[in-house]
């Protein structure tokens, strides 16, 4: 029997590729709102973190690379208010 092929996706932080189920999907709307999709299935554009420890990490929203890589994987320009309320959320899920 003929295994099944496992879909793999490239994190945007570290660029390392996992397999889809693995990573984290942070997707754009159709009404332009940045969500946190866990079960992989809402509609808009998608782009994917992975859960290593580097790529979740604070300071890496500190730094800003964190806003310029999701406005380049989103296809959008992401205002401060946008990405401060997208932070929160993504803080609130990580506990942290």
């Amino acid at each position: 029997m003929k295994q099944k092929k496992i879909p793999l996706r490239k994190c945007i932080v570290c660029q390392g590729m996992f397999p889809k189920k693995e990573l984290i999907r942070v997707v754009r709307t159709p009404d332009e709102e940045i969500v946190i999709d866990l079960t992989g299935k809402a509609a808009g554009r998608g782009t994917y973190v992975c859960r290593q420890e580097s790529c979740l990490k604070p300071d890496t929203f500190a730094s800003g690379k964190w806003k310029k890589v999701l406005e380049r994987a989103l296809n959008m320009s992401i205002s401060q208010e946008k990405y401060d309320a997208f932070r929160e959320k993504w803080l609130e899920m990580m506990g942290q």
